[in-house]
């Protein structure tokens, strides 16, 4: 839900925003998200909470700053994509998804690591699919 959400927020972000300011939030919201990350594990008790989407949602909207503009099916086979890594976690998702493990800065890091290397692989293929297929 959280990446569907972050897709609509974009939308709306792209018209108030412009390329600078989009980059600056996404950074932005990073940091205010990997405090918010430490802190709600320490209070949980719980290293990577599901109840956490704002990794996810920072990490889609790097797709979509990169990606714009776009086409809405180039949009979609983004989202697709980006639900798949981030879902499945296969290989090199999964092995981002273990190594940063645990409480503090470094847990709350690992929350956001296995997402931007989600948005890579989500990249990387539709970089690919438009090389090959274009």
């Amino acid at each position: 839900m959280g990446t569907l959400w972050a897709w609509l927020a974009w939308l709306i972000l792209q018209m108030v925003f412009n390329d600078l300011e989009l980059g600056v939030l996404i950074v932005l919201a990073t940091l205010l998200g990997w405090w918010a990350a430490r802190v709600t594990t320490q209070h949980l008790g719980v290293a990577d909470p599901g109840a956490i989407v704002w990794d996810e949602i920072v990490a889609f909207w790097l797709v979509l700053w990169i990606l714009m503009p776009a086409s809405f099916a180039m949009q979609v086979a983004a989202f697709a994509l980006f639900r798949f890594w981030d879902a499945v976690k296969p290989p090199p998702v999964g092995w981002a998804d273990s190594v940063f493990k645990g409480f503090g800065w470094r847990g709350a890091w690992g929350i956001y690591f296995d997402d931007f290397v989600a948005a890579f692989c989500t990249l990387l293929v539709l970089a690919v699919g438009v090389r090959v297929f274009a």
